[in-house]
């Protein structure tokens, strides 16, 4: 197993276990299976353990698994506050509280601020004291890192990479998700100041893996034989510097075994000018299964009126190259919890975007047709319901304390 060092020297292994899918046998996890997979885990070097407050039943599973083979004090956990659901100073400690006993611990290794989408879900927290809570937990020793896990566009990233002295963070990225999300610049970024970034989807949930076209199975066959997909998509990623530790929902031990051995074999630099022409052919391939062609270069950027162009045409994309309800999905995770919504609807046509598009989309009428697809009357009405939910507690909250 490779090590990559977090902010204070400690060495975390390249491949992070995400216990976020842990077997489920019946109604809650197989304890015993899990078990088996996280010990030979750690036998193989892995020290990362990835969970959060609203994965059902894993940090319960993972405190006793880690308590149940005297694992503790030998790996890291990470977990994380759902933020989202914070609504009081005192929720804070509450669900922090839960954690600790969920996780039979006295400390959390790795501390993130669940799901953050824009700078304004980090000033919500600030309302709620959130800097002074985190200096006691730390000088407590309760905490010892402290980061988000980030679902938003690139520039949101960068505005809560900067607002914070952060440990650490988290992000979605993968080959296919090179620019859009945090992305490479927002990877690099985080490198720059000497922040660790642990990857989240690198396989995009298993769709790199799962729902490959056929003409880039075929290609893969063809050009990488021997080699399956999803090792393809940790080898890009291990690459990479910037990259300290990369999640992988195991729940096999051959998954674990194969995972394990990429981890390995796999550092910076291995890649050749060869192996990365055969990811742009493969990216080629796959985005020609895409609704629209855009490459989220950000020429379009910034909309006068707010609109995330790029963002919201990843969104329509995924609806094609994977599934409706994941693209859908993205769309509310990413663009609808945001504050200040950049819904397409905002667009006045302006045409500004239309000039400076490379690609030479008319993303006016794109982007009419990206928000019929993707804000069905349906989910107007659950986004209309999350967003008051989330934003309007937190306003009632300061308005109370000025």
């Amino acid at each position: 197993m490779q090590y990559r060092k977090d902010r204070y020297g400690r060495d975390i292994s390249l491949l992070g276990f995400g216990c976020m899918r842990l077997t489920h046998s019946g109604p809650g996890i197989d304890i015993d299976k899990s078990a088996r997979e996280i010990k030979r885990a750690f036998e193989l070097g892995v020290n990362y353990f990835d969970t959060a407050y609203t994965y059902p039943g894993s940090e319960e599973a993972l405190g006793t698994i880690l308590e149940r083979k005297q694992l503790r004090d030998k790996v890291y956990i990470a977990t994380k506050l759902p933020q989202y659901l914070v609504n009081s100073s005192s929720a804070i400690e509450r669900f922090f509280q839960e954690e600790l006993r969920r996780l039979r611990t006295d400390r959390i290794d790795y501390y993130l601020m669940h799901m953050l989408t824009d700078l304004a879900a980090w000033q919500k927290l600030e309302r709620f004291g959130i800097r002074e809570w985190i200096a006691q937990k730390k000088a407590a020793g309760q905490i010892v890192n402290i980061g988000f896990s980030f679902h938003g566009n690139t520039d949101q990233f960068l505005a809560i990479l900067a607002a914070y002295d952060w440990d650490f963070c988290q992000i979605q990225y993968n080959y296919l998700d090179e620019h859009t999300q945090a992305g490479r610049k927002g990877l690099e970024a985080a490198q720059k100041r000497g922040i660790p970034v642990i990857i989240m989807e690198p396989l995009r949930g298993g769709k790199l893996v799962n729902a490959l076209p056929v003409d880039a199975q075929e290609l893969i066959a063809r050009e990488a034989p021997g080699r399956k997909p999803a090792e393809l998509a940790f080898r890009w990623l291990y690459d990479q510097p910037g990259v300290t530790c990369v999640l992988s929902g195991m729940n096999s031990l051959e998954m674990v075994e194969e995972n394990c051995r990429w981890a390995t074999e796999t550092g910076p630099g291995t890649l050749t000018e060869a192996d990365f022409a055969f990811y742009d052919k493969l990216r080629a391939i796959i985005n020609a299964h895409l609704r629209v062609g855009c490459t989220a270069c950000g020429y379009c950027m910034p909309c006068p009126q707010g609109v995330d162009i790029p963002g919201t045409f990843r969104c329509w994309n995924r609806m094609y190259s994977e599934n409706k309800w994941s693209g859908r999905f993205e769309y509310f995770q990413t663009i609808s919890l945001q504050k200040e919504q950049p819904f397409a609807t905002r667009c006045v046509a302006c045409g500004r975007c239309e000039k400076r598009c490379p690609q030479h989309i008319s993303i006016i009428e794109e982007l009419k047709q990206a928000d019929r697809a993707l804000r069905p009357p349906y989910i107007r009405v659950a986004n209309k319901v999350a967003h008051a939910w989330l934003f309007r507690r937190g306003q009632n909250h300061q308005d109370t304390h000025q």
